[in-house]
């Protein structure tokens, strides 16, 4: 198809110019598609004739989630150049680390970030900044000063195809250092296609935007692609359960992405046994598997359609697809391979496995990224004849629907046995004093790993160790069974609720 992206907002303001496109909550301003375009034009025209931008060069963001996300997006697309948006999370070291990585030409920086970025930047490569919103970095010019003195016609297009690189998006880390994932134009662009055929979306949803855009949820999940079909968004800057409720409900959203913590704050926010979400055509849940208690009391108290939805940085980021129908009859699936995608599940041998079996889940199709930047041996690593291995363990059931079950590597070596850790987890979660939970495995000197299991309890709930490990020798094999369980009062989560095991690991070993 040889499509890249840089033609995608041109088209879009070309068929529907004066449609709303975005409410940026943070300025409270609403954009036409038009806008989005000229915008989008005059930071790429600035960026290219007085900042030097070229295509390949990168250009990095620190930043709350806004309107900029958005420019930034299209407008790069536009000339070819490459978008490294960093986790605001970060400490100085881990930044320092990143921009040296990938050596952005310049850095624009959000007003809550000028301390991380001034404490770090002796040691970064990176020495020419944009400051974004009065942020108070030394920098060579605003950001609101390159939307006004850049042209708005659209910028000439350098050569452009399909696999020239687009972003560059740092995943977390789970094993080590992280590592830049290279997404190429072609990944987004079918990631909008698969998205918006696959889960039927159309110029009339509505979506909101919740999760940071320095993650390929809060690019790509429904922003790219509900921008694409010439639907609406709601752009948050800050997550309040309350506040995003009201937005879902005046701004009639008909589709929405949450992660396990937001549903649950959600959940017990003051506002939800008022919300009214009879305009939701669905919910989905991405980032790491929801309770499925939690999904049942949403569809009990709000009468919603709840699928579990998943994805990851380097593969789409949209990889799976479920009907309505099939969200209850399959609960807690995460439904099929999206439409241009493939899906197989493979033993350590590489073989495929029998249903019912679990095995790694490996995806090839146009939405996979090229690899990892200046690391070779990541990237050999990871794609195998074009085949991505994801790392997570999965197994398909005989009418081919694909459940998540764990980290493939998250595991312990007991004895000579494999233990997987989601495997064990699930059995503590039964337990009805058990809000959540981790297993980490600790050394020992006969087994050479034994499991501890990091427990925290649901509010006002009481319960043992003894009465734990007996509850779990129930159900699972003796040598599955943890040797040790701490209670603690939370656990270490990402942005995207999955459990930082190196967190656990530095505390309690």
């Amino acid at each position: 198809m040889g499509e890249h992206f840089g033609e995608i907002m041109t088209r879009r303001a070309r068929l529907t110019p004066d449609r709303e496109a975005i409410y940026d909550v943070p300025s409270g301003c609403r954009f036409t598609y038009r806008q989005l375009n000229e915008r989008a034009c005059r930071v790429a025209n600035y960026l290219r004739t007085e900042m030097g931008v070229q295509k390949g060069d990168r250009v990095g963001i620190i930043a709350q989630n806004g309107i900029h996300f958005v420019d930034l997006m299209y407008g790069l697309a536009k000339i070819g150049a490459i978008l490294v948006p960093f986790n605001w999370r970060l400490k100085p070291y881990e930044l320092e680390y990143m921009s040296n990585d990938c050596q952005p030409k310049l850095m624009i920086v959000g007003p809550q970030f000028a301390d991380l970025v001034n404490a770090s930047r002796a040691e970064m490569s990176c020495k020419r900044f944009v400051s974004l919103q009065c942020a108070k970095v030394e920098a060579e010019c605003s950001y609101e000063h390159m939307i006004e003195a850049g042209s708005p016609a659209e910028p000439e297009r350098p050569e452009l195809n399909e696999d020239d690189p687009l972003f560059i998006l740092y995943t977390s880390g789970t094993t080590g250092k992280s590592k830049g994932a290279v997404i190429p134009h072609r990944q987004v662009l079918w990631n909008c296609i698969n998205t918006v055929i696959s889960w039927g979306l159309s110029e009339s949803d509505v979506s909101i935007v919740l999760t940071p855009m320095y993650h390929a949820g809060g690019l790509f999940i429904f922003l790219s692609p509900l921008l694409y079909a010439g639907g609406r968004l709601i752009i948050e800057s800050e997550f309040n359960a309350d506040l995003s409720l009201k937005h879902i409900q005046e701004e009639k959203c008909t589709v929405v992405l949450g992660v396990p913590t937001l549903f649950r704050m959600w959940h017990d926010c003051d506002s939800y046994k008022a919300a009214d979400f009879s305009r939701v055509r669905f919910l989905v849940n991405g980032g790491a598997a929801i309770p499925v208690e939690l999904m049942d009391a949403w569809r009990a108290e709000k009468h919603v359609i709840f699928r579990q939805g998943y994805g990851l940085t380097e593969c789409g980021v949209n990889c799976m697809s479920m009907t309505n129908e099939e969200s209850v009859k399959y609960n807690g699936s995460v439904g099929k391979a999206i439409f241009h995608t493939e899906v197989k599940l493979l033993d350590p041998e590489g073989k495929e496995v029998p249903p019912e079996e679990p095995g790694e889940l490996c995806i090839k199709g146009p939405t996979t990224c090229s690899g990892y930047w200046n690391n070779p041996e990541a990237t050999k690593k990871s794609i195998i004849d074009g085949w991505f291995h994801t790392g997570d363990m999965a197994r398909r059931n005989k009418e081919g629907y694909i459940y998540i079950i764990g980290r493939y590597k998250d595991m312990i070596k007991s004895g000579g046995e494999n233990i997987y850790s989601a495997e064990v987890e699930a059995v503590f979660r039964d337990h009805p004093a058990v809000a959540d939970c981790a297993l980490i495995g600790k050394p020992d000197p006969k087994w050479d790993e034994v499991g501890l299991m990091i427990v925290v309890l649901e509010k006002g709930m009481k319960t043992t160790e003894a009465e734990l490990i007996a509850f779990c020798k129930e159900r699972i094999a003796n040598y599955k069974v943890p040797k040790q369980v701490i209670f603690a009062d939370s656990l270490p989560y990402s942005a995207y609720g999955k459990i930082q095991k190196m967190e656990l690991r530095k505390k309690y070993l």
